[in-house]
Order: structure tokens, then sequence, then C-alpha cells
């Protein structure tokens, strides 16, 4: 812990990072967007309106399957990012061969990031879990947008900083869950409220928060007034010093 944060105290930190010159530090970037929450409804922010991020589907590992709504998305590859059974990050790459039912070779216990390799998609593009979509690449996006993150095993999360933002008109309560490994429920991590005619909220963290391996962090808003596309991101290091 005292090497960490001898290193976090260097100039150009950040930078270093980013070059991988860090022995046993990355930085992840997770950022969602949810087109249209509807006023008086809380869900995560993802690509799927009012609706809470779907967890318990994945009460254990399994295989995942990828629909495809455009006949013009035939042959386009998407890649998987996410752990498998022991939580280790794994990546797939998957072929849209046909309309539904590519099915991954390997086991995941999460997902939280797909994006398109061979052009973007026409129409949306489904990940799912059993029967639930756990993952979308909403049209013409290329990449989802999921403010959704599950620490890997063998690594703690430090929490930098935290943003969202909603369009103008509109204001939404915002919370960031986490759901600790080992308990049963998620909590508030942190809340906050944004406004669109405010600008957007950033929190940066005088000391990071410190995340344990196999956590998970949602980021869900309450939309106020208007039906709103709602923004978040955070930013985290992860050590695998821990």
């Amino acid at each position: 812990m005292s090497q960490f944060l001898d290193l976090v105290r260097l100039p150009n930190f950040g930078l270093g990072v980013s070059k991988g010159q860090f022995q046993n530090i990355s930085h992840i970037h997770k950022f969602g967007a949810v087109p249209a929450m509807s006023v008086n409804t809380t869900g995560t922010i993802w690509d799927v309106n009012d609706t809470a991020y779907p967890w318990s589907a994945f009460a254990s590992a399994g295989t995942l399957s990828l629909t495809r709504a455009s006949a013009s998305d035939a042959d386009k590859v998407v890649v998987l990012v996410g752990l498998d059974e022991n939580y280790a990050e794994i990546t797939e790459s998957v072929t849209l061969t046909a309309a539904s039912g590519n099915v991954t070779t390997q086991s995941f216990i999460r997902i939280f990031r797909a994006y398109m390799t061979t052009g973007s998609n026409v129409g949306n593009i489904d990940v799912i879990r059993g029967a639930t979509t756990v993952a979308r690449i909403n049209a013409n996006k290329s990449q989802t947008l999921m403010a959704i993150y599950t620490i890997p095993a063998g690594k703690t999360g430090y929490l930098l900083q935290g943003t969202c933002s909603c369009q103008s008109g509109a204001d939404a309560t915002g919370d960031m869950f986490v759901r600790y490994f080992g308990q049963a429920s998620f909590r508030v991590g942190h809340s906050f409220e944004v406004s669109g005619n405010g600008g957007q909220y950033l929190h940066p963290f005088v000391i990071p928060i410190r995340i344990p391996e196999k956590s998970d962090i949602d980021v869900r808003a309450l939309v106020r007034s208007n039906n709103a596309r709602v923004t978040a991101a955070f930013d985290l290091l992860l050590d695998e010093d821990n």
C-alpha cells in the first residue's frame, strides 16, 4: 500500500498509468447513458430505458447469446468484455452470423462492455443471458454505454472521480450503489443531484474510495422532471497489490 501511495504522488502519474509504466496498476473509465428515462422512474444508467440492471441474471456463470435487429448487421463482429466464473477478466469476439443464437464459447459471470470492430451497427444488438438482456448496443452507437462495473479478482479498485449530466430542462437524483463481495444487497456509496440547466455534476474524491475485488458498482438515476437522457461516468485505479 505504501508503494502505491508513493506512486500516486508522482508528477504525471495518470499519464504513466495510461502508458502502462507502473507494474500492477491499471485504470478503467466506465461511462453510461440511458436514452430516455421516464419521469418518476429509477433505473440504471445504461442502454435500456427505465430498467434496473439485471444482476440476478448472473446467479451463476454461463454462456451469452447475441441477437441483431437488422439484417444489415449480418456477419459483423462484436467484442464482449467481462469476467469469467473466477472473476478473471475475459474478452470474446462473436460474429453475428444469424439473427439470434450467436453463442459465446466462454462462460461469463459478468459483462460490462461490448463493442463493434467491423463497422457501426445499423440496428440494436442485444447480449442475452438466459432470457434476460444483460447488455445492448443501441443502433449506430457501436458500443455499450453502461455505468456499471465489477472489480476483477485479485485487484482492488480506488474510485477517483464521478460525473453525471442530464439533458436541458430535466433534473434527477443520482446514486452510486456498491454491492461489496459477500454481501447480499447493494448500498449507496455516493449520492448526488443533477440538473440539465445547472450543468454537469463532477466530484473528484480527494481520498479515493476503496472497493474490494468482486464487488459490483451500479450508478442509477431517478428523473424528477421531463423524460431525460442521463449520462454518468466514473474512473477507477485498479491495484493488483491491494
